[in-house]
């Protein structure tokens, strides 16, 4: 009959990751560092971890075991509010909708908007949340 015990823990030369002996199986000895980030995920950084997850899994295997998943998330949240606020703003002055069109015609004003927002929005969705190489 074959020795069936396994020493406690070693050391793969390989990768470098140490195993520990669990009954008669080997398992990978591994923890989450302490310097991991929290911030909170809004929605564009929960619309980037869905792609993510269901299109780029190498790449979201690769931000979740670094820790930088988080960090990664939020910075992509961060970057569309920015962008969003930029379009709104350069579309509204291309397309002439002031503060004078709100005072004189407020359901003009919302309609445009409203209009603009939908593209900015379009625009942020294709160029940085559904964009392979971001």
């Amino acid at each position: 009959m074959e020795n069936t015990e396994l020493k406690e823990r070693f050391i793969d030369e390989k990768t470098g990751i140490e195993y520990i002996g669990q009954g008669y199986y080997y398992v990978p000895n591994l923890v989450l560092a302490p310097e991991s980030t929290n911030y909170p995920i809004r929605r564009y950084g929960k619309l980037k971890l869905r792609y993510l997850k269901e299109h780029n899994k190498p790449l979201y295997s690769i931000l979740f075991m670094n820790l930088k998943l988080n960090e990664y998330l939020h910075n992509i949240d961060e970057e569309c509010e920015e962008r969003m606020e930029i379009l709104i703003k350069q579309m509204a002055e291309k397309e002439n909708v002031t503060e004078e069109l709100k005072a004189n015609n407020q359901l003009e004003w919302v309609k445009c908007m409203n209009n603009i927002k939908n593209r900015a929005e379009e625009i942020i969705l294709k160029e940085i949340i559904y964009n392979v190489n971001n």
